[in-house]
């Protein structure tokens, strides 16, 4: 049987097809102007696979900006891209933006500290936030009316609410009607069969939100890499950077390096293996982005740019030094191979950057022609310059 939405990978329970129009679900994140749709939606799955029957547009605008906190934040990530002029399109990041100032919570802030800040800041918020409720809970349920030719008011909040209930108890269930209660208390009520069926089938709901989710975002942010690594809190699990760290012991062992940004001494076993561009726009660990930092520096640069000029040249130099010990010391060339796996997958890096034979000019060429548009797109995205 054909898949009534989603990815191929979602299977429905067939008992369902007899009560719940699942091929109109399938239309809520159809033709969709800005993120909110994801995002909306997403945030309804989450409160019924937590028991919640009914809520209000107030708690679920919140479960939203706890959702898109962290890509927002963390990575930058424009929710609906950029218009002309490079304003933000989407009234959701511009609401974490805004939260973000008022609040200084940092980018990896908890749920419970979002939700925390927000009530704190409700009177700051609420303008930004009733924005957000002016289509789309509307909206969503479009997919619905569309076969039955019905003429939906979509300029009038009373009348369209008066329209989803009609049709909620004539025609067929909706996953959720509305209440009368204005602006941000306005009551969602889900409906009973639908709670069954998202319960049931969350798990598969959600992946099918985020494959949606992500084709749009990575539609909206061309030049973002590994976008879909950029949807939740990052696992900290995914950072290989032993073997690295093992090679630079390695080289500390026979010669002296400098630290890229001070120009002190690196200190053997004081330091940290980090990131020239930052891990979180790369979302990549390769050889020939990282560096070994005074570890008493990590923790302030975080996930900002350094300034290229005049730290690349540099990170170059130590980048070349590391080079010429590769291909001369067979110690150093063993440990070399051992990054292999986890830190050596650039094609232009295993042919071009490492091969033998190439002088500190052409190396110095090589690694600024492929990195350069790397920081060039970060910066555009809106990485924070670090000041040393």
């Amino acid at each position: 049987m054909a898949q009534p939405f989603g990815p191929a990978s979602l299977t429905i329970d067939s008992s369902y097809y007899s009560t719940l129009d699942l091929r109109s679900f399938a239309l809520m994140l159809k033709d969709p102007s800005y993120c909110y749709k994801y995002y909306w939606l997403e945030a309804i799955v989450n409160l019924i696979s937590e028991g919640i029957e009914e809520t209000t547009f107030d708690a679920i605008i919140d479960e939203m900006i706890c959702n898109a906190w962290y890509s927002v934040r963390e990575f930058h990530i424009h929710l609906s891209g950029l218009g002309l002029n490079g304003e933000i399109r989407d009234g959701l990041e511009r609401t974490i933006i805004k939260l973000s100032t008022i609040s200084n919570l940092p980018s990896n802030a908890s749920k419970v500290e979002i939700k925390n800040a927000i009530h704190d800041h409700e009177s700051e918020l609420s303008q930004s936030k009733e924005q957000l409720t002016h289509m789309v809970p509307y909206r969503a349920l479009a997919g619905f009316f569309t076969s039955t030719g019905l003429t939906v008011p979509w300029d009038s909040v009373r009348k369209m609410t008066t329209v989803i209930e009609s049709f909620n108890a004539q025609v067929t269930s909706l996953p959720y009607t509305l209440g009368t209660s204005p602006r941000l208390r306005k009551e969602v009520h889900f409906h009973p069969d639908w709670i069954k069926m998202i319960q049931d089938q969350a798990v598969q709901i959600l992946g099918w939100i985020q494959y949606e989710k992500v084709k749009w975002l990575q539609n909206n942010n061309p030049e973002v890499p590994g976008l879909v690594y950029k949807i939740l809190p990052m696992d900290d699990k995914m950072r290989k950077l032993g073997k690295v760290h093992a090679l630079w012991d390695g080289i500390l062992s026979i010669h002296g390096i400098s630290d890229v940004f001070t120009g002190k001494p690196i200190v053997p076993g004081q330091y940290d293996i980090d990131h020239f561009i930052p891990w979180s726009f790369i979302m990549n660990d390769e050889l020939w982005n990282l560096m070994p930092l005074d570890a008493s520096l990590n923790s302030s640069k975080s996930n900002k740019l350094p300034q290229w000029n005049p730290f690349f040249r540099s990170f170059s130099d130590n980048q070349y030094l590391l080079y010429q010990y590769i291909q001369e010391k067979p110690g150093i060339h063993k440990l070399y191979e051992q990054c292999w796996r986890d830190n050596l997958h650039s094609i232009w890096a295993g042919q071009e950057l490492y091969r033998a034979g190439n002088s500190k000019e052409t190396f110095d060429a090589i690694l600024s022609k492929n990195m350069k548009p790397i920081y060039d797109s970060a910066m555009r995205q809106g990485y924070e310059i670090w000041q040393l």
